[in-house]
């Protein structure tokens, strides 16, 4: 039986338009913006490089390599991820960040140079009128100081990919003026930015549609636009799946959505819905190596994978509880791995790499304890089944291989 029959699937139900146009790019946030946040540790070059090739491995199609303008630290790291893609020949594509000032976009013309690896300069201000307001900005200066930038930069035989920090708040005149001055200033790719994670997906959705309506088609050029949101209120990837539905070609998101205050779009959750959706290219890419970038992220910045974190938290894919166990086991006794992975999940882990898992506490069942014995060699006897069902009902938590296997033991 073919589990997709055995499922009606309201998600596949909307028209056409609620779905990207085209191929969706992923620009990964990870090693710049994610590492805004107060709680990370800044990876080793070591550590940034084995992230590099694991966001390889998933087809990401580029990323942020750090803000050299932030000194020499930043500009070594950033120089040995460059000569990393350019040593091993990595299909990855880089940009820098880098605020609207000469002095952010010279350093990354140096790497370029010393490197011979392209870098797109992502040169940043700040829009809002509440932005403009705190910092005393008019708008001429917000104007001339983007133009100026710009281009230096393309002088400079830089791409470049204009950011406005904040749009989600910036009224439509100030949004108009600025990404049309860096358009016609040689700017090829704009990033619509949720800054202070203040969008829902209706907002993401109307706002690029304006920006897709009244500044990309009126330029007459071929402009990327790119989608950069935070996830203050838990909608950084609704938002992002919004932001594709309305025009935007690029997502920017991080592994497990580190970054400032509650952090940026999950990279790692936008690969699962892509892949769910069948959104192209991400319908056809191997994501199994999905738990590893995150675990090395993790691992890197000291930020843990909360257990109940989709997909890769260790209790995605686990359960203890008889009813659903039950379900899954008897999906397994008839040898259909996939019907096991999607009877009680909505994402079949078998794309990920991993696998159901079933263990005992004090909701199980007996059939837990048989299909935890039998997966693992033992012999299911009563009188064993019974012995660790007792010890899992009286128990306040699920028993660890430890405590299970002491029942083992006492039963020999």
């Amino acid at each position: 039986m073919n589990v997709s029959e055995l499922i009606y699937d309201w998600n596949k139900l909307s028209p056409q338009s609620q779905r990207p146009a085209g191929s969706v790019l992923l620009n990964d946030e990870t090693l710049r913006d994610g590492l805004q946040s107060p709680s990370v540790r800044d990876p080793s070059i070591e550590q940034k490089i084995e992230i590099l090739h694991l966001m390889e491995a998933l087809g990401i199609n580029s990323l942020d390599l750090g803000l050299p303008g932030a000194g020499p630290r930043a500009v070594n790291h950033v120089t040995a991820l460059a000569q990393e893609i350019v040593d091993r020949k990595l299909k990855i594509q880089a940009n820098c960040a880098a605020r609207t000032h000469e002095n952010d976009i010279h350093p990354i013309a140096e790497i370029v140079q010393k490197t011979g690896l392209p870098i797109q300069a992502a040169t940043f201000i700040g829009s809002s009128p509440i932005r403009r307001y705190t910092e005393n900005w008019t708008d001429d200066f917000l104007l001339q100081t983007s133009e100026k930038a710009i281009r230096y930069a393309v002088k400079l035989g830089l791409e470049v990919m204009y950011v406005t920090e904040d749009t989600t708040r910036c009224d439509p005149e100030m949004v108009k003026r600025l990404y049309s001055t860096a358009i016609n200033c040689g700017a090829r790719a704009i990033v619509i930015c949720d800054t202070a994670g203040h969008a829902t997906p209706v907002g993401a959705l109307a706002l690029v549609k304006f920006v897709m309506q009244e500044v990309v088609k009126p330029s007459g050029e071929n402009v990327r636009v790119d989608w950069h949101g935070h996830c203050d209120r838990g909608l950084g990837t609704a938002n992002a799946l919004a932001a594709l539905v309305a025009g935007a070609t690029c997502i920017h998101a991080c592994a497990l959505g580190v970054g400032e205050r509650v952090g940026n779009t999950q990279m790692d959750q936008m690969l699962v819905n892509l892949k769910l959706m069948g959104i192209s290219p991400w319908d056809q890419q191997d994501l199994t190596q999905l738990k590893a970038y995150c675990e090395a992220v993790s691992t890197a910045t000291g930020v843990p994978i909360p257990v109940n974190y989709p997909v890769v938290g260790d209790d995605a894919f686990r359960t203890a509880t008889g009813v659903h166990a039950a379900a899954v086991i008897k999906a397994y006794k008839k040898n259909d791995v996939e019907l096991a992975n999607t009877v009680y999940s909505g994402v079949p882990s078998q794309l990920f790499g991993l696998e159901q898992v079933i263990d005992v506490g004090p909701m199980s069942g007996k059939s837990n304890v048989q299909f935890w014995l039998e997966h693992r060699g033992y012999a299911a006897t009563d009188e064993l089944v019974d012995r660790i069902y007792r010890r899992a009902k009286t128990s306040d938590h699920t028993l660890s291989e430890a405590e299970i296997l002491e029942c083992v033991t006492a039963a020999q």
